[in-house]
């Protein structure tokens, strides 16, 4: 999958490497919102882990072939406590 970083700001608080790793997390968790407002956009939401650790969850919208970054920040506490409890039922 190829990244398109036009939109991605340069100075938010995850960089491209970890945003990356967080895509490549065998545990990460992608979620398909359940309404229209982000269907009809085609927006999706990656919550992973990266390489150092650190949690993230991802606004990205997709062609299938190109991922487009909008938005990247640190988990809140339920969505780590939602990812970790994804973790540990698949183990």
């Amino acid at each position: 999958m190829e990244f398109d970083w036009a939109q991605h700001d340069a100075g938010s608080a995850a960089s491209q490497q970890q945003i990356e790793e967080c895509f490549e997390d065998p545990f990460g968790l992608r979620l398909i919102p359940d309404t229209e407002r982000f269907a009809e956009q085609n927006r999706f939401f990656c919550l992973g882990q990266d390489a150092g650790g650190r949690h993230w969850t991802i606004a990205h919208a997709t062609t299938g072939k190109v991922m487009r970054v909008i938005c990247a920040r640190e988990m809140t506490p339920g969505e780590k406590a939602f990812y970790e409890r994804k973790l540990r039922e698949s183990l």
